[in-house]
């Protein structure tokens, strides 16, 4: 599985068989070089732009935080790939916000790409103007975020008239700075893959007349000789500063291999970049300022989508950058990594504050392509699976150092053992009518289960494991945030998992169905014992809010958990246990909401093969 947001016209990349991966080709470069080398200790040097040491955010200055997707190329529908990069900026979003709980404070992107040349030929192709298929598919996306809860603040088009203000603007910027100058580009150049490509990329194979014709070597499409003049950027002047950049920050770029390869990246010459095309060859884009025979290549066009969605150029946007955590795909890594905090110094800007990279989706083991017919439809995924459930499973399986991949038996299995079984039936356990026939948070007994083991009386029931328990979910919340820091999604629903097990563990262990509240010996315990598993619940849907927000709302509200009761910081874990008095000790618990999550095997007549779409 590859991501569209793979940005098409991109002339210095190469394309790898696991996808689309930049590389800066080493055909040659003629022609004009314009004004003298700009000094960079003078002009490009991080410590005039950055907020904080080496351009990282101090984050005690502003809590302010801005998340992004990549906008989606237009060129097709959208697959789980696309949904994957969506979610996993979604639920860092939603954290952040139970972290800092203000909607003002948290802006979230996405959107699409929409400029290029393949959107002007799919068009033509189609028989309609570009902007009518760029409306069409541009719908599509938009219509599956809806539905599968994406939280954005904003969905940009770069076809929108304050995106074409912030390109041109920006440009603008890297021209009276000196950053640019008209170049000959001269060399290998691949149609089919809109890249230039060195000699050394380049191979002959038979064509169909038998005659041997040049050809990628890595994607086998045709290339052509070709001489252009554009635009060229300055890039070879801000290897350094980007070097500085990434050893001063070691979390930059996350995961850490991520950051090893750009590195490696940058210990290799850092030619030039061709930053515009001929008007006559693109006019699907948007022009270059006081030239009309060039339009503004389509990669540069993109990245400042980043920058239109805070209010760029107007002084505001300020206010949000470089607080920014751009969320991609390891394909576009060189883009995000490399060439983008290189313009954003050219600018006068810091590199973002952090660039959460994730690898891709295979199914069944292939990569994911239409000529496999295996594409994955997420809508589908969606209705089968319910929108919580598939979210779970995406966020839950993917790991974003590697490729994971994906088959409908997997999905039902962790589904429905997890969030049918084992939470799901947890919380039936624990508010069903024959144990809790009061239909309240029962009261939590000390003498019952003191706060210290060595404490137990005569009335002591607390085992070592029960108070394991209460160490463990006292901790969740610390060790889910540190998770989501580290942008281990995955890892947080791992620990909420493992907790959902050890707090089952502890009703089975103590069985409040064969306790009696008639009983003056078994109602204290009866009751503690059920108003620790709902204070373990009740952690447990503060925790899962991000990434199952209405499998979590439906919990919180059967156990009376007020919206205002939902923040990290209303948290406050089996108060009683630490002395402290309980809101919730006594309280009604909220309405019957029906199953929580229903058990997907039970449908197996309508479990049909979700990628043939």
């Amino acid at each position: 599985m590859r991501p569209s947001h793979v940005l098409p016209e991109r002339p210095l990349r190469r394309l790898r068989s696991a996808g689309v991966m930049l590389r800066v080709s080493a055909f040659r470069l003629l022609g004009r070089r314009g004004a003298s080398r700009v000094s960079l200790s003078e002009d490009f040097s991080l410590r005039h732009y950055s907020s904080g040491p080496l351009g990282v955010r101090d984050d005690t200055r502003d809590s302010r935080a801005y998340f992004t997707t990549p906008i989606f190329y237009v060129n097709a529908a959208p697959h789980i790939g696309h949904l994957y990069s969506a979610l996993l900026a979604d639920a860092l979003c939603r954290h952040h916000r139970l972290r800092v709980p203000s909607d003002a404070a948290t802006g979230f992107s996405t959107g699409t790409d929409e400029h290029g040349l393949k959107i002007q030929q799919a068009a033509a192709a189609a028989g309609l103007a570009p902007s009518e298929l760029c409306d069409r598919v541009s719908a599509q996306f938009q219509q599956l975020f809806r539905e599968a809860d994406i939280s954005s603040t904003d969905f940009i088009r770069t076809t929108e008239a304050r995106h074409r203000v912030a390109v041109q603007h920006f440009w603008g910027m890297l021209k009276a700075r000196g950053l640019l100058y008209k170049g000959l580009y001269e060399g290998w150049y691949c149609a089919s893959d809109e890249c230039f490509l060195p000699e050394a990329k380049v191979t002959r194979q038979p064509g169909p007349s038998g005659d041997l014709c040049p050809v990628s070597l890595e994607s086998g499409h045709p290339v052509s000789w070709t001489k252009e003049e554009n635009y060229i950027f300055r890039l070879s002047q801000f290897r350094e500063p980007l070097q500085q950049w990434l050893r001063g920050d070691p979390e930059a770029i996350t995961p850490e291999p991520f950051h090893h390869t750009v590195l490696q990246w940058l210990e290799e010459e850092l030619p030039d970049l061709s930053v515009s095309r001929r008007s006559s060859h693109l006019h699907w884009g948007i022009p270059v300022p006081g030239d009309d025979s060039q339009t503004i290549y389509v990669w540069l066009d993109a990245l400042v989508n980043y920058l239109t969605v805070i209010g760029y150029p107007n002084a505001e946007f300020k206010s949000w950058w470089p607080n920014t955590s751009h969320i991609i795909g390891k394909d576009i890594l060189k883009f995000h990594a490399i060439y983008w905090p290189a313009l954003l110094l050219g600018a006068g800007m810091s590199p973002p504050h952090r660039i959460y990279v994730h690898s891709h989706w295979t199914v069944c083991g292939q990569k994911m392509s239409k000529s496999l017919g295996n594409v994955v439809d997420p809508r589908t995924c969606l209705d089968r699976y319910t929108v919580d459930g598939f979210r779970y499973f995406l966020l839950r399986q993917g790991v974003p150092s590697w490729d994971c991949d994906y088959y409908d038996e997997k999905v039902v299995k962790l589904l429905d053992s997890e969030l049918a079984d084992a939470l799901g039936g947890l919380l039936n356990r624990c508010t069903a009518n024959r144990i809790n026939p009061s239909g309240i948070y029962p009261a939590f007994c000390t003498t019952c289960f003191p706060s210290e083991p060595g404490l137990v009386g005569p009335s002591g029931r607390a085992q070592a494991e029960d108070y394991a328990l209460v160490s463990a979910v006292a901790t969740l919340p610390k060790q889910v945030a540190d998770h989501y820091d580290n942008f281990q999604i995955y890892k947080a629903l791992e620990a909420v998992s493992s907790c959902v097990r050890q707090t089952n563990g502890f009703v089975q262990r103590h069985a409040p169905w064969k306790l009696n509240w008639e009983s003056p010996v078994d109602a204290p315990w009866l009751g503690t014992v059920l108003h620790v598993a709902l204070e373990c619940l009740r952690v447990f849907g503060t925790l899962l809010q991000p990434v199952t927000p209405s499998l979590a709302d439906r919990l919180l509200s059967r156990l009376g958990v007020s919206s205002t009761e939902r923040s990290l910081g209303e948290l406050h874990f089996l108060s009683r246990f630490y002395g402290h008095p309980s809101p919730f000790e006594g309280r009604r618990l909220g309405p019957e909401t029906g199953v929580l999550f229903p058990r997907l095997d039970q449908s197996r007549s309508w479990l049909v093969k979700a990628h043939k779409t």
